[in-house]
């Protein structure tokens, strides 16, 4: 017997890629999830994801266990529940008789501190690339690369995405395609324009990322288009294999995370850093600085304001700020 479900499933993934215009990893992930509930479920239709099967599937998210060893946190259950939702929305669209997606509903996370830095450890570890005993190159990229995250506040997966042609330096500010293929403009401050002009003045090879590795075991044989055969003759390198080259040089999100907890470590900073720190940084700097969080909102690409006011310890110390300056300055006491 076909299962209808798992057919169903298969075209939400393609509805997601073509219609939504989904990246690969946000279709990846959601059928990943979507994929664990079936294996779980055993449902073969629509017709058998009812109110208490959904009731059964939270307690089983609860007690599923991590890599690590712990129970899955509340926010990734959270995950599970958001691609079956969004897929039972899909199906009422559809007009295919299922549960209603709002009958899920997800579990409240309790409010988060966010990490950031400011002051002398923000300044610590964006210098700690220059006074690193390492290649300059070296040095410059990753210097840039601290540089770009806290005045543009990207994400590491944007960051990696970007060619060289998408920077004009003559500019202070770049389009970028973010989450859910939504375009913003990004701006740099003339600290980031210096230290990316540097890098790329220092670059000899003609790899379009705009950040790549320079240690020896990821260097291109022959920037030339050239390489040798295994009888060490020379020899034209095809244009598919040169692209294929190129873009393995490419830095990737896994390798930005580990060089900013280099240099955090570098600066002395005892506190867990991530690249997502840098963007809290760059958030909390504006809103420090006195922009509304409507202006952060759309700097940083995020779709609601509500994901936006995990700042409101910025905020709220500003208003705090505000009412000992300016309440009830006429009464004696």
């Amino acid at each position: 017997m076909v299962n209808h479900l798992q057919q169903l499933i298969g075209e939400f993934l393609e509805h997601l890629e073509i219609e939504k215009g989904r990246s690969q990893l946000t279709i990846r992930n959601y059928g990943s999830y979507l994929k664990y509930f079936l294996t779980w479920a055993k449902a073969k239709d629509p017709s058998q994801v009812t109110a208490n099967l959904i009731r059964q599937y939270r307690l089983a998210l609860a007690r599923k266990q991590n890599p690590r060893g712990g129970t899955l946190s509340t926010a990734t259950q959270n995950y599970y529940l958001i691609a079956l939702r969004t897929f039972l929305k899909y199906l009422a669209k559809r007009d295919i008789p299922a549960l209603a997606a709002e009958k899920i509903e997800l579990a409240k996370i309790p409010e988060r501190q966010i990490a950031f830095l400011e002051g002398d450890d923000l300044e610590r570890l964006i210098k700690a690339p220059i006074e690193l005993d390492q290649e300059q190159i070296i040095k410059l990229r990753d210097k840039a690369i601290l540089e770009l995250l806290f005045s543009a506040g990207l994400r590491v997966s944007e960051l990696t995405s970007l060619k060289r042609d998408d920077v004009n330096l003559k500019k202070d500010e770049f389009s970028i395609k973010g989450k859910g293929s939504k375009w913003r403009v990004v701006f740099i401050s003339n600290q980031a324009k210096y230290w990316l002009k540097k890098y790329l003045e220092a670059r000899t090879d003609v790899d379009p990322a705009l950040f790549v590795r320079h240690d020896r075991g990821h260097k291109i044989a022959d920037l030339r288009g050239q390489h040798a055969d295994k009888r060490g003759i020379s020899v034209n390198l095809r244009n598919n294999q040169r692209e294929s080259a190129l873009g393995e040089n490419r830095l990737t999100p896994r390798s930005i995370q580990r060089l900013v907890k280099k240099y955090a470590k570098l600066a002395g900073i005892t506190k867990k850093i991530t690249t997502h720190t840098l963007r809290h940084s760059f958030a909390t700097d504006l809103l420090t600085g006195g922009a509304d969080l409507r202006a952060v909102q759309e700097l940083l690409g995020h779709k609601n304001i509500t994901t936006t006011q995990v700042y409101t310890h910025v905020t709220n110390k500003r208003l705090k700020e505000v009412y000992q300056a300016f309440h009830d300055k006429k009464r004696s006491g």
